[in-house]
């Protein structure tokens, strides 16, 4: 995967020195639990999760252009429920100190028009927790549209399980 840019962001492949970075904003205890994984306990963690997660998905770590500083991720994995098209499921997370700047939907719309564009995809999925309210207004101003919902679709880190909103994109719908 290639280097991608938005006006503020530069989102670049993982690599294992990510991690420092990736653990600065993943031990936060309001970051992860909203999309059902636990906080990172330490940098190793984190590189763990860079090693067996980020890098084989080829998930981009999310720049500040104007620091450099790692404040995120996203990527584009297989499609759980599409397996057989072509077709990507989109997910990313975010330091808590840029909630609320539109940071993620700046990351998205750019690796929407990567998936659509380059890669050539047909369609872009995207699920995401009932009380994952972020998430879903990131979702929403991207323009996915709303599938339904899975009952107990996941068990997440604490062991309790969670319903799963799906939501996708079609390439004809993007940029309308």
């Amino acid at each position: 995967m290639k280097t991608l840019e938005s006006e503020r962001l530069i989102m670049t492949m993982y690599t294992l020195d990510d991690a420092e970075g990736l653990y600065a904003y993943a031990c936060n205890p309001n970051v992860g639990p909203h999309a059902g994984w636990a906080p990172h306990k330490d940098v190793e963690e984190s590189r763990e999760i860079i090693s067996t997660l980020f890098m084989p998905c080829e998930a981009w770590a999310i720049r500040l252009k104007e620091s450099g500083k790692l404040i995120g991720t996203i990527s584009l994995e297989p499609d759980k429920y599409r397996p057989d098209s072509n077709s990507r499921e989109m997910g990313y997370s975010l330091a808590e100190d840029q909630w609320g700047k539109g940071v993620m939907t700046e990351a998205a719309k750019c690796v929407l028009d990567f998936a659509f564009g380059e890669l050539g995809l047909d369609q872009v999925g995207i699920c995401t927790s009932l009380v994952n309210k972020r998430s879903q207004r990131v979702i929403e101003k991207c323009g996915f549209k709303y599938e339904g919902t899975i009952r107990r679709a996941y068990r997440i880190w604490d062991g309790t399980t969670r319903d799963s909103m799906v939501f996708s994109m079609l390439k004809d719908e993007w940029k309308k």
